[in-house]
Formats: structure tokens, C-alpha cells, sequence
């Protein structure tokens, strides 16, 4: 019975959907697509050419409520050198609705609903970064500081944008 259920197991890990594996770095970026708060949709083709900053966070996560802000005003003073930021909250936290206030005041989308493999994130904060030719640069849980950040972005927005 027990080698039965083992085989079973195996089985079904083994026929688990490519797109349940979360991306690594090296990966080309999977396919997404976010929806705004305000509506709006962004899939990774919209943002070729861009250093991409992917925050996945929870009201309920203390590194996550500390690290928000200084993503947020980094993003604020990099977009302009072809950064792109995006927040997107996990399941778990407060309901969307009670965080319009602070979403209306940070600089970085806020991210309604994910399609795509990166809504089966299992810890935050838990961050990933795109360089411009679509490539996973930085895939980690835990929060950055301004010397990670500076050590893992600027050297990204330095390279050029591929040829299209």
C-alpha cells in the first residue's frame, strides 16, 4: 500500500503544470499579466526594455510594512532610468478596499489581480527583478535594504535596452 501511494505521489508532482514552478533566476520572465487598481493591465510584453522591481507583500508582514516605503521612493527617483515597480498585495492581507488610501499615495502601481505563475509566491516580502531583456536578475524572499537595491538595480539600468 505504502510504495502504492508513493507512486501516486510521484505521479501527480510529475504531472503538476510547468507553470506551478515559480521562475528562477536566469528564467526568462514568465508570461503575466497585472491588473491595476486603477483598472489598467500590464503584461511582461509591455515592459520589455525595462528594469522590472516585482514587491509581493502583506499588511500583516512587518519587513513587508518597512520595506514598502523605501521601494516606493526608490522607485520614485529611478523611474526615469527605465525602472518599473510594481506592489502587488498577497490574498491574506486586508481587503483592497481598505488600502485605497495608501495606494493613492505611494508612486508604485498597486496590483489588483495576477495572472500568470507569480501568484503562488509562499513567503514575503518576496521580491523579483527583470532586467531589460526579460531575463529573472534577483528572485528572493525578504526585504531589501538601499545597499541591496543600489547593489542589484543600478547596475541593470546602466546596460542598454536591447535592439527590439
Amino acid at each position: 500500500m505504502r510504495r502504492w501511494m508513493t507512486a501516486a505521489l510521484a505521479a501527480f508532482l510529475c504531472a503538476a503544470p510547468a507553470s506551478a514552478r515559480l521562475p528562477k533566476i536566469g528564467d526568462v520572465a514568465p508570461d503575466f499579466t497585472f491588473t491595476l487598481m486603477d483598472g489598467s493591465k500590464v503584461s511582461r510584453d509591455d515592459l520589455k526594455g525595462k528594469v522590472v522591481l516585482l514587491n509581493f507583500w502583506a499588511t500583516w508582514c512587518v519587513p513587508c510594512r518597512a520595506e514598502l516605503p523605501l521601494i516606493d521612493r526608490y522607485y520614485d527617483i529611478q523611474k526615469k532610468h527605465g525602472l518599473r515597480a510594481f506592489a502587488v498585495t498577497t490574498e491574506d492581507s486586508l481587503p483592497l478596499y481598505r488600502m485605497k488610501p495608501l495606494f493613492a499615495a505611494m508612486a508604485i502601481p498597486a496590483v489588483k489581480r495576477t495572472k500568470g505563475p507569480y501568484s503562488e509566491v509562499s513567503a514575503v516580502p518576496m521580491n523579483y527583478i527583470i532586467d531589460r531583456s526579460g531575463r529573472i536578475r534577483y528572485a528572493e524572499a525578504g526585504a531589501f535594504d538601499l545597499d541591496t537595491l543600489n547593489k542589484v538595480i543600478v547596475p541593470l539600468l546602466q546596460e542598454p535596452a536591447p535592439a527590439s
